[in-house]
């Protein structure tokens, strides 16, 4: 059995001015693919187990990722999916890792065209997908792919597990031992992402109904929450049930979920307080810590209207200087994006004392965001190489390099400044270059949620902070043109019991 196994990742926040060229994936071709994916708890990883296992003949033409960001360049999209499809050629099996909410500047369903290409070349081949939880999903995807599985964890810490689901109903889709059905519903439904915690709420209680499902039998059941930020037709939360045999019990699984979920959309959806209230809120959290009289714990502010992993370009400043315009001090930010400022700071050299703007130099034409540039004051702190090993849960063991990394000292903040946006994933973004994080009253994050699992045991209280960033939970600041209508909660206050959504 000669199997292709291939990883193509990309969450496309299409108000993002951040560009995706190839060199944003850093695509390992051939061998040097397989040896990435290899042992990696990807679902690429788990895919590579399962063929091993099974002494298939393995072909990994790509292993590429690349973080959230702008459409995909039309260039990239095309020289990854080429090279994907044409190595498809002679393969029994196909085996995807792929996110579900990639938009191209060539292709408004990145996924989907994809599955379409392989499809044509391989029409009787079984091919099995794994997903983000905040995949947009599409007919095409649907129609092409005989199984998809998405994660059933936010923050993401199953995607091993996924693939190892995605590609053990393959394999035993290849024996004959099963038969998969699929049916889906996309209910008009555009979550915002801090509702799609799974630990919560109404994502949590979907969730549950669908292990639960798993469990009564239907081989897979994911609910997607989607991802919002894209102007696409459909950036809507959807439910993918795969059965065995039987089309009628998988739709009335996918019936009986995505009522639940409509019942309760109000709970998939984020009101962002305004910026001058979550301060307040800090400087009250942070005053109750001192007033106990116990070690000092931190404020987490979350700056998740400039976060790395939905697109931000994270060198907006607005939550920094609202804080130092409150007069709260102690705090540790970072790492703000700015090579500029970088290369600056490092001709000055540790222990000079300098005056220079720091962010607010990327300009959001499509939200009509153009900042300013604003001037901090301090003593270069500190410079390293801007690397890192994560400790875990999320990517444990992988090497994060954020390139060249200043930190500048003003005497309110500590500011960790970085060539290139990077997420929270561990302490050691601070501890790297020397700053402790338990000892600050507060911490700025550029982070939603990957940062939670580190950070939040660590703190008195997080508070989330709306900045001016293009990753903001204010829908109504973006301008979607393609979004079919009507759909909520852009358009709250439509009858909704007029409208047959029972189908995409």
């Amino acid at each position: 059995m000669k199997v292709l196994i291939a990883r193509l990742n990309h969450e496309t926040n299409t108000f993002s001015p951040v560009a995706t060229p190839l060199a944003s994936f850093d695509p390992q071709y051939g061998a040097d693919g397989y040896r990435a994916a290899r042992g990696s708890r990807t679902a690429a990883g788990a895919f590579i187990d399962l063929a091993e296992a099974a002494g298939a003949e393995i072909v990994v033409p790509v292993i590429a990722g690349a973080n959230p960001s702008g459409r995909v360049a039309a260039a990239a999209y095309t020289h990854l999916t080429d090279t994907i499809v044409e190595a498809a050629v002679g393969c029994d099996a196909v085996l995807l890792d792929l996110h579900g909410a990639m938009v191209a500047e060539n292709s408004d369903d990145g996924e989907g065209d994809l599955l379409a290409r392989l499809r044509q070349i391989l029409p009787d081949a079984p091919i099995a997908v794994a997903l983000d939880l905040h995949g947009n999903i599409t007919q095409a995807l649907i129609d092409h792919a005989d199984i998809a599985v998405s994660f059933k964890t936010y923050p993401h810490i199953d995607m091993y597990e996924t693939g190892e689901h995605a590609g053990r109903l393959l394999f035993e889709m290849a024996a004959k031992r099963i038969r998969p059905v699929i049916a889906w519903r996309r209910p008009p439904l555009m979550t915002h992402t801090l509702c799609s915690r799974t630990d919560e709420g109404a994502m949590a209680r979907a969730v549950a109904s669908a292990k639960a499902a798993e469990r009564d039998g239907m081989l897979a059941v994911s609910v997607l929450a989607g991802f919002g930020l894209a102007d696409i037709a459909a950036p809507c939360l959807c439910v993918i049930v795969v059965g065995n045999g039987d089309q009628q019990a998988a739709e009335a699984v996918a019936d009986r979920i995505a009522a639940q979920i409509w019942e309760e959309r109000e709970g998939f959806v984020y009101t962002s307080a305004p910026l001058e209230v979550s301060i307040a809120e800090a400087a009250r959290a942070a005053q109750g810590e001192e007033g106990k009289g116990s070690a000092r714990r931190p404020v987490l502010l979350l700056d998740h209207g400039d976060n790395c992993m939905s697109g931000g370009t994270c060198d907006n400043m607005a939550v920094l200087h609202a804080a130092l315009a409150r007069g709260l001090d102690g705090i540790a930010v970072g790492p703000v994006c700015d090579p500029e400022a970088v290369a600056a700071l490092i001709a000055a050299g540790v222990g000079a004392a300098v005056t220079l703007p720091v962010g607010d130099k990327v300009a959001m034409p499509q939200l009509g965001v153009f900042p300013e540039p604003r001037p901090l004051s301090g003593t270069v702190a500190a410079i390293s190489d801007g690397e890192y090993v994560i400790s875990g849960p999320t990517y444990t063991g992988q090497r994060i390099r954020m390139g060249r990394t200043v930190l500048l000292d003003t005497g309110a903040a500590q500011v960790i400044v970085t060539e290139t946006p990077q997420e929270h994933w561990d302490l050691g973004i601070f501890t790297h270059i020397g700053v402790d994080p338990h000892a600050a009253r507060f911490l700025l994050l550029k982070s939603r949620m990957y940062c939670r699992p580190v950070f939040v045991p660590i703190a008195k209280a997080v508070v989330e902070c709306d900045g001016e960033g293009v990753t903001s939970s204010r829908y109504e600041k973006f301008p979607f043109r393609k979004v079919d209508r009507p759909v909520f909660p852009l358009d709250r206050d439509t009858a909704w019991q007029g409208v047959d959504w029972s189908r995409p």
